[in-house]
């Protein structure tokens, strides 16, 4: 796609990717086919080449309005459009750019700044998140339907994590709202590993993932996130630890993309580069291990949801399928498996909407198969 930065925009420290990734486009549509709220809505601009072009026009230092940041808004960053694009375009970092703009250049309205800045203080803190998730589970009585729908009926307890120490060694991302809403997760994971042979290390100093922050608006703030977990991780990181797991497909996703956000820090670039690298979903790691001698064998039939940060992020689709039939579990058919859930990190609260249509079609497609469980990989999607 020809493309011609203002003077304006070539300021911008990230410019000269922008005009790298308009200029990949070939404007075919292909994206379309694959988005959800594309398919919801039926616009051209609610789509990845519509909103490409949007994003085009601001960096061409045409005028920025409240229209073109609702159109951004309703992105889901699901990246689907990037697994469907014969051209490789690097949507969701193009998108990320031309937020950043917009929403520099068009103020929100009072609530949806108090929306965005409640979910900044709140979610990415795990012990305050925790004790509301608590109060809101006393109370639920009390709070609107909207609010009951967002709390647990039930958070099961963490059970205890093994002491063995083993020579092999990882870390794990304990995550923000993952010890609030599923806290033996972790646990479990860490039961799991150590019957392999491999001790998670804790560190304690590490915390959210900047993800958050960085998709509302506060993208400098979910940059100094990750440099304080690099600056965490680091002293283990030296001492040889063979990888950082994430048990939330969605923390995954971002840690892995610390190497590219950083790669003008001049003193993150190298560690950033290093924590991507060493960044595993958990079925990254347990799939290359001899499960076999765990003794687990399960014929339940399960429907698995596959995250997009799982599948078009992290680029696993079929991963954990793949692992769960080895385990002897037997996976319903779930159509268009490929489709948004609705979730997307705050979605679901920033465009309610939206995301309960597309929360009610995957329900849909995962009952079709009457499994006994479902399963899935991100606490969002789960919560």
């Amino acid at each position: 796609m020809q493309t011609t930065l203002s003077e304006k925009s070539r300021q911008l420290p990230r410019a000269e990717e922008a005009e790298s990734i308009l200029r990949t486009c070939v404007h075919c549509g292909f994206c379309n086919a694959t988005c959800p709220t594309y398919q919801l809505l039926g616009d051209e601009l609610d789509g990845p080449r519509g909103r490409i072009y949007l994003i085009k026009q601001v960096l061409e230092g045409n005028e920025v309005t409240r229209k073109t940041q609702q159109h951004l808004d309703r992105c889901l960053s699901c990246r689907n459009c990037e697994t469907t694009c014969p051209s490789g375009v690097d949507y969701h970092n193009l998108l990320d750019i031309g937020r950043a703009v917009v929403d520099a250049a068009v103020p929100r309205s009072i609530d949806q700044r108090l929306l965005r800045e409640g979910l900044r203080s709140v979610v990415p803190n795990p012990g305050l998140f925790k004790a509301l998730v608590n109060s809101g589970q006393m109370f639920r009585a009390l709070l609107p339907n909207s609010l009951q729908a967002k709390l647990p009926r039930r958070v099961y307890p963490a059970k205890p994590r093994p002491t063995m120490r083993h020579s092999r060694r990882v870390l794990i991302l304990e995550g923000c709202v993952q010890p609030g809403l599923s806290p033996n997760t972790n646990a479990a994971a860490a039961r799991v590993l150590d019957r392999l042979g491999i001790s998670i290390t804790p560190v304690p100093e590490a915390g959210c993932c900047g993800a958050v922050d960085y998709h509302l608006d506060a993208q400098a703030a979910g940059l100094d996130r990750a440099r304080h977990n690099i600056d965490a991780w680091w002293p283990d990181i030296e001492n040889g630890v063979e990888a950082i797991v994430q048990t939330a497909s969605g923390c995954g996703a971002f840690i892995k993309d610390y190497g590219h956000l950083l790669r003008a820090d001049p003193a993150y670039a190298d560690k950033a580069k290093k924590v991507s690298a060493l960044a595993k979903d958990l079925v990254e790691v347990l799939r290359a291990e001899p499960l076999e001698k765990l003794g687990i064998h399960c014929a339940h039939r399960l429907a698995f949801h596959c995250p997009c940060t799982l599948q078009h992020a992290q680029k696993l689709g079929g991963a954990v399928e793949a692992l769960l039939i080895r385990l002897g579990f037997n996976l319903t058919p779930v159509p268009d498996s490929h489709l948004c859930c609705g979730s997307a990190g705050t979605y679901s609260l920033t465009q309610p909407e939206l995301s309960r249509q597309l929360r009610d079609n995957k329900l849909n497609a995962l009952e079709s198969g009457y499994p006994e469980v479902i399963v899935t990989a991100n606490i969002g999607w789960q919560a």
